[in-house]
Order: structure tokens, then sequence, then C-alpha cells
């Protein structure tokens, strides 16, 4: 058996994963009061299938438990912290950038819903006839595809 150090993210990691986080976060905010403020009397096209959409969630993902919203925000903020520990273990500088983009994509929906009365997340990109969402959404997905790819290209072969 063999054994591995923990590692853990060290100074520039840490800037690296917070950055990511933050400006995630920051860019959401501004992207939906802009939203909440140009778009309230209505849409506007931008290209092709694109256009930019007010539209507000009280559930999670494709309205899923709209009628929970205060469980949705206890669960979003527990789910945040388990991603953190996993932030805090990552290994590589994508998988780090990955999971800044997943923390700071619920960060912001999160802050975003406990901030509205009543408690919802506002979304705004429209893209055909696929739910409307926001930065915060595209930066969680992004995320998750950047974590996973990183992992599964970090993963030791097998011998053949």
């Amino acid at each position: 058996m063999r054994l591995v150090s923990r590692q853990r993210l060290g100074g520039r990691d840490v800037l690296l994963l917070s950055g990511v986080a933050l400006a995630t976060t920051l860019g959401d905010l501004v992207s939906k009061d802009w939203a909440r403020h140009d778009l309230a009397a209505h849409a506007r096209h931008v290209v092709g299938p694109w256009w930019w959409r007010l539209r507000y969630n009280s559930g999670i993902s494709f309205s899923l438990n709209s009628s929970g919203p205060r469980w949705t925000a206890v669960v979003t903020a527990l789910v945040l912290v388990v991603v953190g520990y996993f932030a805090w273990r990552a290994k590589s500088t994508a998988s780090r950038v990955g999971f800044g983009l997943v923390l700071g994509g619920g960060l912001g929906n999160l802050v975003d819903r406990v901030s509205a009365a009543p408690p919802r997340v506002t979304d705004f990109v429209a893209v055909g006839s696929f739910p409307v969402f926001n930065l915060a959404d595209a930066a969680i997905t992004v995320g998750v595809v950047t974590a996973l790819v990183a992992t599964w290209l970090a993963a030791p072969k097998g011998a053949s």
C-alpha cells in the first residue's frame, strides 16, 4: 500500500481559486443587476437564437423545487461547503479554476436568492428553446466540466 501525503493549497493556489470565485460572483451579480434594470420593460435580441430576456426562478435549475426557495438556499450553502472542501484538495490549476467557477457561480446564485424578496434568482440569458439561465449557471456548468476533465486527465493510467 502506498501512502500519499495530503496536498493543501499553497498561497498562489488559494489566490487563483479565490480570484476566480470572486470574479465569477461579482460578474454574475453585476450582470443580474443590469438585467433587472435594463430588461424589465422588454427583451432584447442579441443575435440568432440568443436573447436577453428577464425571468425569475424561485427553484433550482430548470425551476425544480420552486415551492421551497428557503430550503433551496440552505441546501445550496451546504453544497458550497462540500465543493469548497474538494476545491481545497484540488491538485491541478485547471481543477482549481473549475472549482473556482463552481464556487463563484453557486455563491452568486445564493446571494441573489437570499437578497431578493420573494427569494428567487434572476435569469436573463435565453438561447432558443433552452430554459433561461444566468452567468452563474453557465459558470457552474463550465466549472464542473473543467474539474471533471482535469481530474480524468490527471488520473493514473492503468498498466496495459
